[in-house]
């Protein structure tokens, strides 16, 4: 019986994490859409990819493929 309970706890341990992983998960893609929003912003202001690239700190194959998603 206590074998039972033990394989309840380690259920139920799965299942927050489940719920706390897919929740993290929808925030990253409210974030990558606001940052994608704000990028595109600084593009029709006439700022360049390249300019946003170093910025940020990352390459212009990164901006492309983040404007992409």
């Amino acid at each position: 019986m206590a074998n039972l309970s033990a394989y309840e706890q380690t259920f139920d341990a799965i299942k927050v994490a489940r719920e706390q992983a897919i929740h993290h998960t929808r925030l990253a893609r409210q974030f990558a859409i606001e940052r994608r929003d704000l990028m595109q912003s600084l593009l029709d202001q006439g700022v360049s990819q390249s300019d946003i690239a170093r910025e940020l700190g990352v390459s212009r194959q990164a901006i492309q493929k983040m404007m992409a998603c």
